[in-house]
């Protein structure tokens, strides 16, 4: 069984980002993961609503894919400011 770690009891810290990034330039969820499997990401509308809500834990390579599904750089996607 696979154990991940969490910070301040969540399983990503990108996720709110995400979600506010997605919904600022009015993205749906499903739009989100249509983008992502187009670039050859197996992730669900499911898995995106988890990761938004910190309650997934999500790879490295998958935040490259949301960068690039969101057309953000990788940076955009971490609150640096904190």
């Amino acid at each position: 069984m696979k154990k991940f770690n969490k910070y301040e009891n969540k399983f990503n810290i990108i996720g709110a980002k995400i979600k506010d990034i997605r919904k600022k330039e009015k993205i749906t969820q499903d739009d989100l993961c249509a983008r992502m499997q187009v670039l050859g990401y197996q992730i669900n509308r499911s898995d995106i609503s988890k990761i938004e809500n910190c309650n997934k834990f999500i790879a490295d390579f998958e935040v490259l894919g949301f960068a690039k599904a969101l057309n953000k750089s990788i940076l955009d996607l971490y609150d640096l400011n904190k």
